[in-house]
């Protein structure tokens, strides 16, 4: 028997079978066995959800040995990998090949399976999230049965589970859109707060990804503008390796994470804190191959919880957070982080059917995160609110299906493909209902 620990720690499960698959007939058996003798089976991957979405009970699928990309159609400009192949070496190996995805979040430690059936997103573009980019996949589901969904085969299926939330089946191979290798301009600058929000819809709209930090009890934001520049490589200038070791590695990490434990202890200096450090922020300018700007070395343990609210809202809803925020008497050491997504399709995406404002609320490990998340869950929730589902929120189904308008074909689907419940666990019961 094995234990099993998520990478924030907020999640864990002992007594269980762990089992390497290689592929979908190797993923089939171990369903087959599971359903007969009444058990639950769950993929976990590196375990980087902070909710339970991935919490075994039973069996855990250890997806380490299905990685590797499987096809390249240059014509379709698609690539097919195994759904455990981490995002950091799928992006290495599009790097190998000239090609990349439109689009990322800014952590790439997560699988592919993972990052995409919690809705894993960046910002901006013409889709941000991961899901949107999936043109098909390969699962298996709770009976057994293997499933394939493409926009030629099954393709409701397709627009249902690419965010499946891991309740429709244990993916096994995933296919994405993709677009030749290209290079972004990222610009870094602080901004004051007041600068920041008057032109953020111009910023928005003059670069192709735009994300903001705003550091509680400061009045200052740093600000990230990346921009597309092509595909010759030639142009590429990136930082100074003495600059990026500095500014990512022993500054973002080292530093940050060695300040941020030590303020747990001494909370009213935090405010002082934050100040002092939203002053230090420079500007800096690169230019570099697309996912090495957009994704991020993170090894500072925190807690986090994200929502969407529409887009048109978004600015109102940060004010009314800081307003709430400054009268609540609470000490936050870790920035506010700002992004928007375009509109997009996939049924359970936070950004379907509307453009989206999201709001990502951080704390430290050791801090209780508890009081300063429910204040703010609170105000977006009331701005209908949808939460990324593998960060932290209180929602059931009842509040979600609300917010989904096809929450309800959704939990049809999940109930023929896994009527036994065989991919289920508590926090799947709380989302979608027992």
């Amino acid at each position: 028997m094995s234990s099993w620990r998520n990478w924030s720690g907020l999640e864990s499960a002992s007594g269980l079978r762990t089992v390497t698959p290689r592929d979908a007939a190797e993923v089939v058996e171990v369903v087959t066995a599971a359903r007969a003798a009444g058990q639950t089976v769950k993929a976990a991957g590196t375990g980087h959800s902070f909710t339970g979405i991935a919490t075994p009970r039973h069996v855990h699928l250890l997806p380490e040995r299905m990685r590797g990309i499987l096809a390249v159609d240059r014509e379709a400009m698609t690539v097919t990998a195994r759904a455990g192949t981490q995002l950091k070496v799928f992006n290495a190996e599009l790097e190998r090949l000239g090609l990349s995805l439109h689009n990322m979040g800014d952590i790439a430690e997560q699988t592919l399976a993972g990052a995409v059936s919690t809705g894993t997103h960046g910002t901006g573009g013409r889709a941000a999230g991961l899901a949107a980019q999936v043109v098909g996949f390969e699962l298996v589901t709770g009976t057994g049965e293997v499933v394939r969904a493409s926009a030629t085969e099954d393709a409701d299926l397709l627009a249902l589970g690419r965010a499946g939330l891991g309740a429709l089946g244990v993916l096994t191979t995933l296919t994405f859109a993709v677009e030749p290798l290209f290079l972004l301009r990222a610009e870094e600058r602080p901004m004051s707060w007041a600068d920041a929000l008057a032109a953020f819809d111009d910023l928005t709209a003059s670069h192709d990804h735009v994300d903001m930090y705003w550091f509680p009890h400061a009045d200052r934001m740093l600000t990230k503008r990346n921009t597309r520049v092509g595909t010759d490589l030639s142009a590429a200038e990136p930082l100074p390796r003495w600059r990026g070791w500095l500014d990512d590695d022993l500054l973002s990490n080292t530093v940050f994470g060695t300040q941020t434990a030590l303020l747990n202890r001494v909370p009213r200096a935090i405010p002082a804190a934050n100040r002092f450090a939203s002053r230090l922020l420079g500007p800096r300018t690169y230019t570099d191959v697309a996912h090495r700007v957009f994704t991020t070395e993170r090894r500072v343990v925190f807690r986090e919880m994200e929502y969407a609210v529409p887009r048109a809202a978004g600015l109102d809803v940060l004010r009314e957070c800081r307003t709430a925020f400054e009268r609540s008497g609470l000490r936050v050491s870790f920035p506010v982080e700002i992004r928007v997504a375009p509109a997009d399709d996939v049924a359970l995406s936070t950004s379907y059917g509307r453009d989206s404002f999201y709001l990502a609320f951080h704390t430290h490990r050791d801090a209780d995160h508890t009081a300063y998340f429910a204040l703010m869950e609170a105000i977006v929730r009331d701005h209908d609110g949808r939460p990324h589902w593998g960060k932290l929120h209180h929602l059931d189904a009842g509040d979600l299906a609300a917010r989904y308008p096809r929450f309800g074909d959704f939990v049809a689907l999940r109930d023929r493909l896994d009527p036994d419940r065989v991919l289920t666990n508590p926090y799947l019961d709380r989302v979608l209902g027992a």
